[in-house]
């Protein structure tokens, strides 16, 4: 027995496996850092945490990529991988655990076996059919979804999320009985409640499976880059059944019994809205029928809008996130998205809009704030954090809040997935201990010398600290760098340990720095912004 056989289930997270027909934008990168900050702060719950990203780059929209690029699709997927894709996410800070290609041998062999394995137990069969199929989308499409073309595609049926037309294809598949399942589907549906979110998203595939499922076309013969399906090598798996085995395959199905038992399934699928209905029917469905445990929740994330569109290279409105790491920084990056929209629904980027949250919220309430400390305790007691002697109903009106603010953030972000939720309920404590501090005045209480006003001076002084100390902690999934800088100049390092260490929960407890540490002013945490133009 291995040492993940002794271990507590691992808390299992998943952001989707990316197509690699591009380089990635600000909604891959969305989803990719709300995955990291989940995954950041049930570490500092002090849990086993899984964290898995990965590229799909099998199907018929890479192989034309590829051709256009006049490259093979593994040439083209091996290039954007190690060029585009991982760099971007270690330039964000992405934590992941594991990082899965679907043209690896882990994955390719264990996805012809899981397939294999359904075809023996009669939930496959051969068949025929002729449908509109996107091939943005890898996906047939019912008549009743597709838009009326006008203008350059006048006549012609669209995709509802692409906007560009779909082809009638006709061939010979294999088709797994996803009819079966409808019934089994809305039974989960009902008992779990939660296993859908947002309710938005819920509805919508209550609304589809209702409707009646199809049998799901699973392989494809009219072209051949994908997995080749074992008892009939002309077909290629479809590349959605390839994809979504990753989140199985990744945590050692059919090949490691210790580390498949202690991860899967996933405790959260975080998905892009427009990819929900393989997640919530033919994801479940497939591991109903290979008697597996099903995720104990699909997240749908809305889209991010520019200009009223959505997001993507298809309508020429994707951005790179690059653009605004370079202007803003990586971390207040990372706060921003998950700070100004409430995950769940679309919501509109605008530069404008960042800035001035950046200037308000980071630099104005939370970096000077630490500014403003380090300066006072440097000025007032040589950099040394002095004791607190002399409490009163003000600063245990600060521990009370921070208390407050602690359950708060760790409901809404560890439990409900409220990323704004739980990082407002951060700055709303921020702002109180600016407040704090206006209203102890403590530059003029400093002017009286006497013994009294020394002890209400240091009071003040590490109530605000301690403070910070504890949104160290808080804001550490959100913005590590940041945070790491910050637990530096309270003197971490000296007194309080590695802050990775620390728990969100215990963030609360008070008195956990200690008087005598040495306070630094260090750079600026969120410097002011260049008045560069628009990238």
């Amino acid at each position: 027995m291995g040492p993940e056989s002794v271990r507590a289930k691992a808390f299992y997270v998943s952001t989707p496996i990316y197509y690699v027909n591009d380089a990635p934008h600000l909604g891959h990168a969305y989803t990719t850092c709300a995955a990291d900050v989940l995954a950041r702060w049930h570490r500092q719950r002090g849990e086993h945490v899984w964290f898995l990203t990965g590229t799909d780059e099998h199907g018929q929209k890479i192989m034309r990529t590829a051709e256009a690029n006049r490259v093979s699709p593994q040439e083209w997927s091996d290039r954007l991988v190690e060029e585009s894709w991982k760099p971007l996410w270690e330039h964000l800070e992405i934590a992941n655990n594991d990082f899965i290609r679907t043209t690896q041998k882990r994955h390719t062999d264990r996805v012809q076996e899981f397939v294999q394995d359904l075809y023996d137990k009669g939930e496959i069969y051969k068949g025929g059919y002729e449908g509109p199929y996107c091939v943005g989308c890898e996906e047939y499409k019912l008549p009743g979804e597709l838009l009326d073309g006008d203008g350059e595609y006048a006549g012609q049926k669209l995709c509802p999320i692409h906007r560009k037309p779909v082809e009638i294809l006709s061939e010979e598949n294999y088709f797994f009985k996803l009819s079966d399942y409808g019934d089994k589907l809305l039974a989960h549906y009902e008992a779990n409640p939660d296993f859908i979110q947002p309710e938005s998203a819920r509805n919508e595939v209550l609304n589809f499976v209702r409707q009646g499922l199809q049998d799901l076309s699973i392989s494809r013969s009219t072209f051949d880059w994908g997995i080749p399906i074992p008892w009939d090598p002309k077909h290629v798996i479809y590349v959605w059944v390839d994809a979504l085995l990753n989140y199985a395959t990744a945590v050692g199905y059919n090949e490691n019994p210790d580390k498949f038992e202690s991860t899967f399934p996933a405790d959260v699928h975080l998905v892009g809205k427009d990819i929900l209905r393989f997640h919530a029917v033919i994801w479940p469905a497939m591991l109903m029928a290979q008697g597996l445990p099903l995720p104990r929740k699909i997240a749908a994330n809305g889209w991010l809008m520019v200009g009223g569109e959505k997001m993507s290279k298809s309508n020429l409105t994707g951005i790179k996130p690059q653009d605004l790491t370079s202007h803003f920084g990586v971390d207040a990056y990372r706060w921003y998205f998950l700070r100004a929209i409430a995950f769940g629904q679309d919501g509109s980027f605008s530069w404008e809009d960042f800035t001035a949250r950046y200037t308000s919220e980071l630099a104005n309430d939370y970096g000077n704030l630490a500014s403003r400390l380090a300066a006072m305790v440097g000025k007032y007691f040589d950099g040394t954090l002095p004791e607190a002697t002399a409490e009163d109903e003000a600063a245990k009106a600060i521990h009370d809040s921070l208390v407050t603010a602690v359950a708060e953030a760790d409901r809404r972000i560890g439990d409900e997935l409220d990323f704004q939720g739980g990082i407002l309920a951060v700055f709303d404590f921020i702002k109180q201990v600016n407040g704090y501090l206006t209203e102890q005045e403590p530059w003029k209480v400093a002017k009286d010398d006497s013994e009294d006003a020394r002890a209400r001076l240091a009071t003040i002084l590490y109530t605000a600290a301690e403070s910070l100390r504890a949104v160290a902690v808080l804001l550490n999934p959100v913005m590590p760098e940041t945070s790491q800088r910050l637990w530096n100049s309270l003197g971490a390092e000296a007194s309080l340990g590695a802050l990775s260490d620390q728990k969100v929960q215990e963030a609360g407890g008070w008195g956990k720095l200690p008087a005598g540490t040495i306070v630094t002013k260090g750079a600026v945490l969120f410097p002011r912004l260049e008045e560069t133009a628009q990238a």
